[in-house]
């Protein structure tokens, strides 16, 4: 059954390659349709990938080749959840190390423009507590790009 509600991403023209690496970066991802234009639409030539239907940690999303009309923001940001520095720094480095950008706050850019937050468990759950730890918490987290597990089990302490 397709789902009911489909994230949709515009895309200048290159949709399925951002899904496949979508599909291969994260897991309980993947492609699951590629669609052609039937005929001549603007800005396209039927033939061309038109949309693709994919997953992203399960969430349904349809990338959209609409030309170079409109462009991704911060407005809209997938935050995958980690559970380990490791997972942290695989997510991170896959989306920087492949055209992306390093912003703060563990925030990112992929190479499509669109924004990822690579949110540790334990920065949520120390923010969760309130009062003086997701004041140390914050305060830590404010002072990097790449969220450093270590740094905010540190805060949390005191």
């Amino acid at each position: 059954m397709k789902a009911r509600n489909t994230i949709c991403l515009w895309y200048k023209d290159d949709a399925e390659a951002a899904a496949n690496f979508y599909a291969q970066t994260f897991p309980d991802s993947q492609v699951t349709g590629v669609f052609r234009a039937p005929t001549d639409f603007p800005g396209g030539k039927a033939g061309q990938v038109l949309t693709v239907e994919f997953t992203v940690c399960g969430v349904p999303c349809m990338g959209l080749n609409g030309g170079d009309v409109f462009h991704h923001s911060e407005a809209f940001s997938f935050q995958i959840a980690t559970d380990t520095q490791e997972e942290t720094d695989r997510y991170w480095d896959a989306i920087v190390g492949n055209g992306g950008q390093a912003s703060d706050c563990g925030w990112c850019k992929d190479k499509w423009g669109l924004s990822w937050q690579i949110t540790p468990r334990a920065l949520t759950d120390a923010m969760a507590q309130g009062g003086a730890v997701a004041q140390r918490a914050f305060a830590a987290m404010m002072t990097m790009q790449k969220i450093d597990i270590a740094k905010i089990e540190a805060a949390v302490r005191g």
